[in-house]
């Protein structure tokens, strides 16, 4: 654990944060394509040279592209991978894969949910629907088992998946470590259940006694979170309801196959921050 801080004290650097992230791990990242992905995370990570992680995400898209890009990444678990409506698709994460530069285990989101639903319950698989007529379950060798209560019904059935590491961008964090987040909390939830640790980038910490007056909207306890960072527009370019939308221009330009991934690094809130720090 990096130090400045333990299990009463989590609050560290989003320096110190990535630091807790060895190369080789695997990491499940929250949010959802451009929406509240822990993308300032994601970036230091970049900044701190990380190498062969495993990237496991139901539905990723500027996370898993800027690591391509960056050559950070050995393998991927991942359902739908896109930038979203206006910007197609991933085109560093494509290019990734065509060239064999990392390993795809190529899910359905539901398929992969079921894998981190059986590392959150502790079983070794859990059974997932509407695999039948599709190619995943040849193409990942796993199991179909017949019904053993005797209704005739087969039932495909996918491997545990347990991430080294959940890494969720939230809106707000108390002192302790307690997490919640404005929204939908997407795959978040499930991905905190499975991970061997939960590490967390948040936009702002509030007083312990915001979670006391509504206990049932936190989403991941404190005993669950190893750490936590502050990071105001940590989702950057993505969003973060409500606080901020989506930076359209920020995106194209980090599309734009001409641009400086190291511009768009610099550009970023909290290369900013440290900057004007």
């Amino acid at each position: 654990m990096a130090s400045g801080f333990n299990q009463k004290n989590k609050q560290c650097t989003l320096a110190e944060l990535a630091a807790l992230v060895p190369n080789g791990a695997s990491i499940a990242l929250g949010g959802s394509f451009l929406h509240r992905g822990p993308f300032a995370f994601v970036r230091e990570l970049i900044r701190q040279g990380r190498r062969d992680l495993e990237l496991v995400k139901q539905s990723p898209g500027y996370d898993v592209d800027i690591l391509c890009r960056a050559g950070a990444l050995r393998r991927v678990r991942a359902g739908i991978v896109a930038m979203e409506g206006n910007f197609g698709l991933a085109p560093w994460y494509r290019k990734a894969v065509e060239r064999h530069e990392i390993e795809l285990e190529e899910h359905a989101c539901a398929s992969l949910t079921a894998g981190l639903r059986a590392a959150a319950f502790g079983v070794p698989f859990q059974p997932c629907g509407g695999l039948h007529g599709s190619g995943l379950p040849e193409l990942n060798g796993w199991k179909c088992l017949d019904d053993p209560y005797g209704s005739g019904q087969q039932t495909w059935v996918v491997p545990a998946i347990r991430p080294d590491f959940a890494v969720i961008h939230a809106s707000e964090v108390d002192a302790l470590g307690n997490v919640r987040v404005h929204g939908t909390a997407h795959w978040d939830r499930i991905m905190s259940r499975a991970a061997g640790s939960v590490l967390v980038v948040a936009e702002k910490v509030v007083d312990s006694a915001v979670f006391e007056a509504n206990p049932e909207s936190t989403l991941v306890p404190f005993f669950m979170v190893q750490a936590f960072a502050v990071a105001p527009q940590g989702a950057w370019p993505g969003s973060c309801w409500p606080d901020y939308a989506i930076d359209y221009p920020a995106v194209e330009a980090y599309m734009d196959k001409q641009g400086d991934l190291q511009a768009h690094m610099a550009a970023a809130p909290e290369a900013r921050e440290v900057q004007h720090g």
